[in-house]
């Protein structure tokens, strides 16, 4: 099982953990923990053997400790893998990059649906066997309801993760604050940041000499939620827009795939703006 959690920093809370689990006959597997001294926030994950124990039992147990400590927490055992909604648009590569690492199982988890605002045949590369697909379109004057719909999929399909594998449509911010801390997004990232349309190509108009992208959780401002990764590739002058727009989607996939890896294994906490990601 996997413990997470956050709280105010004091003494004594690696111990009060320690001996709960010890308590119970559990046999500590991992465990990685970090303070931030500019927030006085404490951060913990630890995967455990439980000997026996259930989750919920664990989790009744728990709840004095969390609250005396006033913790942020969640208890789960891996064997019960979250149900990940991916959203996406015309360009395919980060949803095929993402069926495909769940169906050689890098990616534990269940795919509750694929939602696109275009036709499932605007992806004749892919094989959608054992997964539900959902075309929402979607216009200016029908966003609400698009939206709406798209909330009574992600409830009706107990949906745990939302990730924009590539979707691009904005979310509203009334949407983006129902899925605060459970929504992941990628994006090209450059210095300067080019923003609009084509943007690979904007980057070889002013001689770019990195690219890259960047994961991150969604919220109301755009494109400023707390990141997750990051990855960046060198460029040079040899590099054509099709050698960029290329290397992009590489990175794009990756960067992707990790956050949502990461996510997925319970290695990501929020801490204010920023994320705290115990890596493996």
């Amino acid at each position: 099982m996997t413990l997470t959690l956050s709280c105010p920093d004091r003494r004594g809370i690696v111990a009060k953990v320690s001996a709960f689990l010890f308590e119970r006959g559990c046999n500590i597997l991992d465990a990685q923990q970090y303070d931030d001294p500019e927030t006085g926030a404490f951060f913990m994950r630890v995967v455990f053997a439980p000997d026996g124990q259930d989750a919920d039992a664990l989790r009744a147990q728990f709840m004095a400790i969390a609250d005396e400590l006033a913790m942020r927490w969640t208890l789960r055992d891996p064997s019960q893998r979250y149900r990940v909604m991916i959203l996406t648009s015309k360009s395919d590569h980060c949803l095929a990059d993402l069926i495909y690492r769940w169906r050689i199982g890098e990616l534990a988890m269940d795919i509750s649906a694929v939602v696109s605002n275009h036709p499932e045949q605007t992806y004749p590369a892919i094989d959608f066997t054992g997964i539900d697909f959902h075309h929402l379109p979607v216009a200016r004057d029908t966003k609400l309801e698009q939206e709406a719909a798209l909330w009574a999929l992600i409830q009706s399909t107990g949906t745990d993760i939302v990730v924009l594998a590539r979707y691009m449509q904005v979310l509203s911010d009334g949407l983006a604050a129902k899925l605060e801390g459970r929504c992941i997004n990628i994006h090209h990232s450059f210095l300067p940041g080019f923003k609009g349309a084509r943007p690979y190509h904007q980057a070889h108009v002013r001689g770019v000499k990195l690219i890259g992208a960047t994961a991150h959780y969604v919220t109301g401002d755009l494109d400023e939620g707390p990141i997750i990764e990051q990855d960046v590739e060198r460029i040079s002058h040899r590099d054509s827009p099709d050698d960029l727009v290329r290397k992009g989607r590489d990175i794009e996939r990756r960067v992707l795939a990790r956050a949502l890896r990461w996510r997925l294994e319970d290695r990501v906490l929020l801490n204010g703006r920023k994320t705290v990601v115990f890596t493996d």
